[in-house]
């Protein structure tokens, strides 16, 4: 794709300088155009998420969610899906894995996933590869091909046994879908004077119980790169203030689901180490927390 053409043709104005790039599952361009505007441009495979990612998106930034403002619709070029939303620079990474930082990360989450409830959109899927334990595909994980061709026995026997018994109590839970942000990491936020500045990365939205997106979020909020897993309190301490904050208790088969969520990112996260021959930081994490956390997944 010809980027300088897009924005000729969808913003109106070509591109003079790129601010930034990112590649990874998407790519990320930080363009500043011939008219003065900064936008960023964002092209992913086309899986039919788009649309309905972008819309929540813009429908959350027109309430003055702190999340950039998509400027165009989703268009589709070739295998691509591809649109643009305004620039939000600026703001800090909040780090730490603490309780209290916990509790921080799961006020935003709460506020984000009560915005979420009364948005309405054709739900995002198939759900981000990481937490995506509804596949249907055969096996116990997701068919990706890039790590489909790795060798699997590469992978620890203990990954193994954590991923399949969370899915299978995942699975069972048999819980009501909602739409909810499945990467919700520190490194996905940006925060000002102690509060919330930008939320990004909405490509990530997914249609899952709301227990497994929180405990998705509980076991996730801390991480930049390399993905870890917090301390099991602290993931304790983003549940509790995120049920006081949304006003409902979790039922116990929510409680197990969230748990077994979390834990199902972390297994994700340290096949990818193990395949890719990368520290197994995620690894250790499972190794060393499975036993309790498993436990109260009942799993």
């Amino acid at each position: 794709m010809r980027l300088a053409s897009w924005c000729a043709e969808h913003l109106g104005s070509p591109p003079v300088d790129v601010l930034f790039e990112h590649r990874s599952i998407s790519q990320v361009f930080g363009l500043r155009l011939a008219d003065g505007r900064e936008v960023v441009v964002k092209l992913r495979e086309d899986d039919g998420r788009a649309e309905s990612c972008v819309a929540a998106q813009a429908q959350l930034a027109g309430r003055g969610f702190p999340c950039p403002r998509p400027i165009t619709p989703v268009a589709r070029v070739g295998e691509m899906a591809v649109h643009a939303e305004e620039s939000l620079p600026g703001g800090d990474l909040l780090r730490g894995d603490t309780p209290d930082v916990a509790v921080r990360y799961a006020a935003v989450f709460a506020r984000l996933m009560a915005e979420l409830a009364t948005v309405t959109v054709r739900p995002p899927l198939p759900n981000p590869r990481w937490a995506r334990w509804d596949h249907s595909d055969p096996g116990l994980w997701p068919a990706i091909g890039f790590l489909d061709e790795r060798d699997q026995s590469a992978v620890p026997a203990f990954i193994l046994d954590t991923a399949e018994r969370v899915r299978k109590r995942l699975l069972a839970a048999e819980l009501p879908c909602v739409l909810g942000h499945a990467d919700f990491e520190a490194q996905n936020l940006r925060w000002r004077d102690g509060e919330v500045w930008a939320v990004h990365d909405w490509d990530s939205l997914a249609w899952q119980p709301e227990a497994a997106l929180a405990g998705t979020a509980a076991a996730t909020f801390a991480n930049v790169p390399p993905p870890h897993l917090p301390p099991v309190e602290s993931s304790e301490a983003f549940l509790q203030a995120y049920q006081e904050l949304r006003g409902r208790e979790f039922t116990v088969r929510e409680r197990e689901a969230a748990w077994a969520a979390g834990l199902w990112t972390a297994a994700h996260n340290a096949r990818w180490e193990a395949l890719h021959g990368a520290p197994p930081v995620s690894g250790d994490g499972v190794r060393t927390q499975a036993t309790e956390r498993l436990r109260r997944a009942n799993a």
